[in-house]
């Protein structure tokens, strides 16, 4: 094994297994599980990476022969797909270039803090049920704009899979779970559930262990 996975249930890390599946990179996983109170990740992840957040990787075989500890999912995704000369990665097409870079950042800069804000707002009595319904608002707003780019495109980047797909798996999977997701949006759902057939999807699945937004 050259890659170890520190896996927290239930999180954004379930996306980094799917990727070195797909790219068919041999790893480990070692799986944490959440304080069953506050839902936080356990200290035992300080000891990997200051932040204690999952997900983080160790390459204890990267180039130099050096170990690399690297942690942020789309920090991930990157040195992953640079890992393997780029595959998964930019398109050729400079239009696909665009969208595949957009999509990369926009999953964890634009689509999930809203989904978190309303998560946090759910454990709120009283005053949270109330903020919540002017949260959902700007939920809907990435809702729609997501399901106008699935009407009109295969993957998220164009005509072929690559990892911007990958990263915008955990906040539709979170709007699908909690954030009004429906039917009512059917080339996003078609697509979760494209994503979800995946050989390498349900092997990544075996591999972390339940994994809630499946």
């Amino acid at each position: 094994m050259t890659i170890i996975v520190h896996h927290l249930e239930n999180s954004r890390s379930q996306r980094v297994l799917w990727l070195l599946e797909e790219l068919g990179l041999p790893y480990e996983v070692k799986r944490y599980e959440r304080n069953k109170v506050t839902m936080l990740a356990p200290p035992e992840l300080k000891r990997i990476h200051p932040l204690g957040k999952s997900p983080v990787i160790e390459d204890v075989a990267a180039a130099g022969g050096d170990r690399v500890v690297v942690a942020e999912t789309g920090a991930i995704v990157e040195y992953l797909v640079q890992k393997c000369d780029g595959r998964l990665g930019t398109p050729a097409r400079r239009e696909d270039v665009l969208r595949y870079r957009f999509f990369l950042h926009y999953a964890e800069g634009s689509v999930m803090p809203p989904l978190l804000v309303k998560l946090v707002l759910s454990k709120v009595p009283l005053l949270g049920k109330v903020a919540m319904k002017r949260i959902q608002p700007m939920i809907d707003v990435h809702l729609d704009y997501i399901e106008a780019e699935l009407v009109s495109r295969s993957w998220f980047a164009g005509d072929q899979f690559t990892a911007a797909d990958i990263m915008m798996s955990f906040p539709l999977e979170a709007a699908r779970s909690r954030g009004g997701l429906d039917e009512s949006r059917p080339a996003t759902i078609a697509w979760l559930q494209k994503v979800h057939a995946r050989t390498a999807y349900q092997a990544a699945l075996a591999k972390g262990g339940p994994y809630a937004f499946a």
